[in-house]
């Protein structure tokens, strides 16, 4: 699990949606390709995708966006623990002790 804070103001949401809208929107072409024949192959139709793009683009920059959580840029890697504060000795095994 990610202990990431996911932001939920309306342009962060509308931005999500991209990738699923550019995937129905091309399911849509290739349905439309199978029942309509050649006319709407993918040479003739990829500029309905940019489109999409654009406009879910521009709805996601005149959305409002109360409520915006910032990403929080991490520098430590997941998973290693922090560094002891400086001043402080290592730790001691017990075969160095003798």
């Amino acid at each position: 699990m990610s202990n990431q804070v996911r932001c939920h103001c309306q342009s962060c949401a509308i931005r999500s949606l991209t990738g699923p809208a550019v995937l129905i929107t091309v399911g849509v072409l290739f349905l439309l390709h199978q029942l309509h024949g050649g006319y709407f192959d993918f040479g003739n139709t990829w500029p309905l995708i940019l489109v999409v793009i654009g406009l879910l683009h521009l709805g996601s920059a005149f959305a409002p966006r109360d409520g915006h959580v910032e990403a929080q840029a991490s520098t430590a890697m997941p998973g290693v623990p922090p560094s002891p504060p400086a001043g402080v000795p290592p730790p001691v095994s017990p075969s160095e002790r003798q």
